[in-house]
């Protein structure tokens, strides 16, 4: 059978596995780690939808109060996740408008959908930042300087192995939704050293230690504090 064929059943089994994942993830959420800022929260649920089990566990090993301790490569993936969830979100918009609603092909679909995913992963730095009190331009320079590194490793990964795989399949075919998961998730991968190595460099404070974290505030310390080190 071809993976056109194989497909749908792929994409079943995919959702057999995700969605208990994405269940347990709000369940431990709302009853253990609920101190957690709620952005993190819907970074965490966002991750989890897009990588499903993978997600789960990237979760479970860093982003919860349990933790026995907060090294650099935690930071990373609590990093990557957050970047993560934005960027993804703006690969879904920007492939239903250029696929779905224009039939672009290739070259203006991976312009189109690298354009949302920067623009949302961008904007989920930015805005929490100026929210917490920096200043525009500020936020604006930080996350030029610490998300783009990442963003762009895990767009160029994340387009390529979406339209290797995708071929000219549609948004009615299974094949599209498929090659969209396996896509994000290599994105994922692929911008973990990144954000490690930004990490160790200095370039990036990454998302707080969630044993340290609650919900009266804590959440602008984060932004803050990501802000502070992409000056640095």
């Amino acid at each position: 059978m071809t993976l056109t064929e194989l497909s749908p059943w792929l994409l079943g089994a995919w959702a057999v596995v995700m969605l208990p994942s994405l269940a347990l993830v709000l369940h431990d959420l709302r009853r253990h780690n609920s101190h957690l800022m709620p952005l993190m929260q819907v970074v965490w649920a966002l991750t989890v939808f897009y990588s499903g089990p993978l997600g789960l566990l990237i979760y479970w090993r860093t982003g919860r109060k349990s933790i026995p301790d907060d090294g650099d490569w935690r930071r990373a993936f609590r990093s990557v996740a957050h970047c993560y969830s934005g960027c993804g979100m703006g690969e879904i918009i920007g492939l239903t408008l250029a696929v779905g609603l224009l039939a672009l092909g290739n070259a203006w679909t991976a312009a189109i959908t690298f354009t949302f995913a920067y623009l949302f992963g961008f904007a989920l730095t930015v805005g929490p930042e100026i929210q917490g009190g920096t200043a525009p331009r500020t936020a604006v320079m930080d996350a030029l300087k610490a998300e783009t590194p990442s963003i762009v490793v895990m767009e160029l990964v994340a387009i390529s192995v979406d339209l290797l795989l995708a071929g000219d399949a549609g948004m009615g075919d299974a094949l599209f939704w498929l090659s969209l998961v396996v896509s994000l998730t290599c994105g994922l991968l692929a911008a973990w050293p990144v954000n490690y190595w930004l990490i160790r460099r200095g370039v990036k404070e990454g998302m707080m230690d969630p044993r340290m974290t609650d919900h009266h505030g804590h959440g602008h310390d984060e932004h803050a504090q990501h802000g502070q080190a992409a000056q640095g």
